[in-house]
């Protein structure tokens, strides 16, 4: 199944995009690679569902819906400079950043809310990845999550 055709069936709808602040760019494409930049969880009006630390104010299942949003943003920057997700040949890796208390340790249990996004959109085959989980004292605009996405591109 297609990657759009997938997204349509899962009734799963994409926020934005919302670009970050010039000079950057919200995605690089070089070769068959594309790079996004961080990518924050906003959602459809660009609001942040919460705000704080993971372990400190956020729990983590809170934590996990932030990374489910900022993973689907960082989509929503593909989708937007390639015209369509099916140009995705595969997922390659993800970054995950979690603002962390001092003794929180689930980030990688964060991370899981992009990383079960990712196969919902591109299945099993285009979907499965690397990913790093890395947990960090804060975000910007106060986040908790922040989500980087390399994909691999199809010919054309």
């Amino acid at each position: 199944m297609a990657h759009e055709a997938r997204m349509t069936a899962a009734g799963i709808t994409l926020p934005g995009p919302f670009a970050p602040h010039a000079p950057l760019l919200g995605v690089v494409v070089h070769g068959d690679t594309a790079r996004t930049s961080g990518a924050l969880p906003r959602d459809a009006e660009g609001n942040f569902p919460a705000l704080g630390v993971c372990g400190a104010g956020v729990s983590t299942e809170t934590g996990v819906a932030c990374a489910r949003l900022a993973l689907l943003n960082a989509v929503s920057l593909v989708r937007a400079e390639l015209g369509s997700l099916d140009r995705v040949a595969r997922v390659l890796t993800i970054t995950v950043f979690v603002a962390s208390a001092p003794d929180y340790t689930e980030q990688p249990a964060v991370a899981d809310g992009a990383s079960q996004a990712l196969l919902e959109l591109f299945g099993d085959d285009a979907g499965r990845h690397t990913r790093s989980a890395i947990g960090v004292a804060s975000l910007p605009r106060g986040a908790p999550v922040e989500v980087e996405l390399t994909v691999a591109l199809t010919a054309g």
